[in-house]
C-alpha cells in the first residue's frame, strides 16, 4: 500500500511540476488522475483497479475540462498587433544592411525600421526585401525575388 501510495503521489508531482514549467495544459489531466489512484491506494483497492481508474479518469478530465480550460486561457492572450501583417510585405532598404556590423534599415508603409538579413549576406541600400519576421525592433528580411 505504501509503496502504490509513493509511487503515485510521485506521478502526481511530476505532472504537476511539468505542468507549471510548461502551462501547455497537457499534463495536469494525468496528476489528477494520480490524485484519485492514489487516493484509493490508500482504501486498499487493488493496483489493477487503481492503474485503470487512473486512466479513465486522466482521459475523461482531458476531455471534458481541457476546451473550457482553453478558452479561458486564451481569453488573457494579448491581441496581435499589426506588426504580424509586415511579414512577407517588400521593403526597400534605405541603409546598407551589414549584420556583422549591426546596421541596417529599411521603409515600409513610410516607417523606417531597423533591419538585418535573415542570411547574414549584406544587402545594399536601393535593394527591394521582403521582410521575413519581426525580432524586437528589428524587421529580419530576405532579397526580394
Amino acid at each position: 500500500m505504501l509503496a502504490q501510495l509513493i509511487f503515485w503521489s510521485a506521478i502526481f508531482i511530476f505532472c504537476t511540476i511539468a505542468e507549471i514549467m510548461t502551462l501547455g495544459l497537457t499534463s495536469i489531466w494525468f496528476a489528477g488522475g494520480a490524485l484519485i489512484a492514489g487516493i484509493l491506494s490508500l482504501f486498499k483497492v487493488d493496483y489493477t483497479i487503481q492503474i485503470l481508474v487512473f486512466a479513465i479518469t486522466s482521459l475523461v478530465l482531458l476531455a471534458v475540462t481541457r476546451p473550457f480550460a482553453r478558452r479561458f486561457l486564451n481569453q488573457k492572450k494579448l491581441a496581435k498587433t499589426n506588426i504580424d501583417g509586415l511579414i512577407g510585405k517588400k521593403a526597400l532598404v534605405t541603409a546598407d544592411i551589414d549584420n556583422v556590423n549591426s546596421k541596417g534599415q529599411i521603409k515600409i508603409n513610410g516607417l523606417e525600421w531597423t533591419a538585418r538579413s535573415v542570411d547574414d549576406e549584406p544587402i545594399p541600400m536601393g535593394t527591394e526585401v521582403e521582410i521575413t519576421a519581426i525580432s524586437g525592433v528589428k524587421a529580419i528580411v530576405r532579397k526580394g525575388n
